[in-house]
């Protein structure tokens, strides 16, 4: 029987932590368990994870050690332990790909698609820029585009405050046209009181989906008739199957986000995604972090049937830690599957180990309200 028999951790810039998981036949799987700005809490729980359960273990018992790990402890769920779990698994599927030489979207059943869309982020420094930010990505051959505005709004929202976001809005949408698709990502910025009277006043320029118009502890307050059927995006923050299945159920939920290092990894996110499937829901994977976690997103976006786009792979970074960079980015607003087994990520380990430990003590911004209290980020 093959064991695990080894790991490393890498904390590297911008805001990563991998792992490496390696067994006695020397076949390594990458992941990557993190929380951003939560490193060194992530790092001690994978430990203990691993410590605990899995060294001698045989890799190829991915359901069974999700199993463990998630209810070995009595507590459960949560960022931090879901977020350890989630590159514990992705390195387990990367381990069954490259001992079987199948990619982890044939392990999962095989491909529903040949290629996947991914949309351009676009977070404009100034709302005068968001034009030519537009415009540029779909020249660039995207066909979807998400709008993170970065206006900071009152706590409770002013008619200033709301005419500013739909101006952003309402400038991409004049600069494109309506033949793509615009999402607008609110970041949970609006309180629950008048996130249905900014949905009614962003319809009029047909957004794709608005996502986390409000915090998640408050999307309970939302229905349909609230977002004025724009499609509501949600989940970035949400970490299990338990914690979608409500907002599924009562219809708050159009587009899941589970971020496949947050929410319990590849073997979690399949769950997801097939609930959703029987709500009529579509999967749009969020990616917050690096080039291993966006291979395994590929891998799932692939595979998974009720999935519509994932995020670009970002720039930061990659090309240091990544020897097959070009097949992982996305071509004309497409991504492919790699020709690779597992992930279908060639780590670069030697430039791994170059930046670990530097530069990767994150932390999101704090910030103030002119009267001198605290604003999410």
């Amino acid at each position: 029987m093959t064991q695990i028999v080894d790991y490393e951790l890498f904390e590297v810039p911008p805001r990563w932590l991998f792992l490496k998981l390696e067994t006695d036949d020397g076949t390594a799987g990458w992941g990557e368990p993190i929380l951003e700005g939560r490193a060194a809490t992530v790092r001690t729980a994978v430990e203990e994870l691993l410590e605990g359960y899995l060294l001698g273990e045989d890799p190829s018992r991915i359901e069974d050690h999700w199993q463990t790990m998630y209810r070995g402890g009595f507590y459960r769920g949560g960022p931090v332990l879901m977020s350890a779990i989630a590159g514990i698994d992705q390195a387990l599927w990367d381990i069954e790909g490259k001992r079987t030489d199948q990619s982890v979207a044939d392990l999962l059943g095989g491909p529903t698609r040949e290629h996947v869309p991914v949309y351009k982020k676009l977070v404009p420094e100034r709302v005068d820029r968001i034009p030519e930010l537009a415009t540029d990505a779909v020249d660039a051959g995207y066909e979807t585009l998400k709008l993170l505005t970065t206006y900071q709004t009152a706590p409770l929202e002013s008619g200033a405050d709301i005419d500013a976001i739909c101006e952003h809005m309402s400038l991409a949408r004049d600069a494109v046209g309506r033949a793509v698709d615009i999402g607008i990502d609110l970041h949970g910025h609006i309180s629950a009181s008048m996130a249905p009277r900014v949905c009614a006043r962003l319809a009029a320029d047909d957004p794709a989906f608005v996502e986390e118009p409000v915090r998640p502890e408050h999307l309970r307050t939302l229905d349909q008739s609230a977002t004025h059927d724009i499609p509501v995006a949600f989940g970035e923050r949400l970490y299990s199957r338990w914690e979608f299945r409500p907002h599924l159920e009562a219809g708050r939920v159009d587009i899941v986000q589970p971020d496949v290092s947050h929410a319990g990894g590849i073997t979690e996110i399949a769950k997801i995604a097939s609930m959703a499937e029987t709500y009529g829901a579509q999967v749009m994977p969020s990616c917050s972090v690096g080039p291993i976690a966006s291979a395994a997103s590929t891998q799932l976006s692939h595979h998974l049937p009720n999935a519509v786009t994932q995020p670009d792979l970002g720039e930061h970074y990659v090309d240091a830690y990544v020897d097959n960079a070009d097949e992982l980015r996305s071509e004309n607003g497409r991504v492919t599957l790699p020709d690779r087994p597992g992930l279908g990520v060639d780590v670069n380990e030697a430039g791994v180990r170059d930046h670990a430990g530097t530069g990767s003590d994150w932390r999101p911004p704090v910030r103030r309200y002119e009267d001198g209290s605290f604003v999410e980020w």
